[in-house]
């Protein structure tokens, strides 16, 4: 998980600058990351990123110390990321478009086979967390992909340790059951 010391964070719930900036460059990565895999698409992970550091600038003076500065922002970003989605969804009436810029990337000589295979693959992960309710695809996302435990899973997204384990559980028959019709090269 990733750690920010509280002292860099004091600083920029005072107005330091250069304490809120080395908290973008630490942890902006990670945004994007967690963005990415509940939005599916560069863009609105881009955008959600940007939303996220708004609304922390905004918000840094009501951090109160209680939990992790980075259970906080991983709260803002998944609550963020999760209302972009909805707001996506009902805009395209649940059609999904998996070209988001990465069919248009170049690829070496060498590398284009593996290239092609890197790409099938990210459609196919993303096409099966599309597959999961939002609940569920959070949970994974956490859990699975960004490494936190049960209980900072539960943290992050406001939820109960039975609830976190009971998504993961149905993610997890879910993404089995998709990857035994044909999600073998996952």
């Amino acid at each position: 998980m990733l750690r920010i010391p509280e002292e860099t964070v004091r600083k920029a719930a005072e107005g330091d600058m250069g304490a809120f900036e080395e908290i973008y460059r630490t942890s902006s990565g990670y945004v994007f990351s967690v963005a990415y895999r509940v939005t599916g698409n560069s863009q609105d992970a881009e955008e959600v990123t940007q939303d996220v550091f708004l609304r922390v600038y905004r918000k840094l003076g009501t951090f109160a110390f209680k939990s992790a500065f980075s259970t906080w922002l991983y709260r803002i970003a998944m609550n963020t990321a999760i209302n972009l989605y909805r707001k996506k969804s009902k805009e395209r009436g649940k059609n999904l478009s998996f070209d988001d810029g990465i069919a248009s990337e170049k690829c070496s000589e060498g590398g284009a086979g593996r290239e092609i295979e890197r790409q099938e693959n990210e459609v196919l992960v993303r096409s099966m967390l599309e597959s999961l309710t939002e609940g569920q695809r959070a949970c994974v996302v956490l859990k699975d992909i960004e490494g936190l435990k049960y209980e900072e899973v539960a943290t992050v997204l406001g939820i109960n340790l039975n609830t976190v384990r009971s998504r993961l559980s149905r993610a997890r028959e879910r993404l089995t059951a998709l990857y035994g019709k044909g999600g073998g090269g996952l």
